[in-house]
């Protein structure tokens, strides 16, 4: 079993920041790859993010189109916490944020393959 526990959502306007945090067990971060998905009103949950690494080293970022140099993913090894920093917010980003774990060697890119969820942060964005 792998806890996640993601936090940092809330009210903002339009173009506004907000980081959120994924945190987890250092052996969780060892075993697994990072990912974040959104669930915006009435939609299908979707990808956002997610890291990818090897032996410890980041090896890889992907983002979804729609937040691609907006939204950034990073890991932070000391607190075994991966945040994903979002930025320009527009109304379009209302939804409730997961962070979710895949095994090593699963396409991050699936909903599917994905083994663990954190209990979701609202964020919403007003106009």
């Amino acid at each position: 079993q792998v806890r996640l526990i993601d936090s940092g959502g809330g009210l903002v306007q339009v173009g506004d920041s907000l980081r959120l945090s994924c945190a987890t067990s250092g052996r969780a971060m060892s075993s697994y790859n990072i990912g974040w998905f959104r669930q915006r009103p009435g939609k299908e949950r979707e990808f956002v993010a997610a890291l990818t690494w090897n032996g410890g080293s980041v090896s890889r970022s992907d983002y979804a189109d729609s937040v691609k140099d907006r939204f950034t993913i990073s890991r932070d090894h000391a607190k075994n916490t991966v945040y994903l920093q979002m930025n320009s917010l527009k109304p379009g980003d209302t939804a409730v944020y997961y962070c979710a774990a895949v095994g090593s060697g699963r396409s991050v890119w699936q909903l599917s393959e994905y083994d663990y969820w954190g209990q979701g942060t609202v964020v919403t964005v007003s106009s």
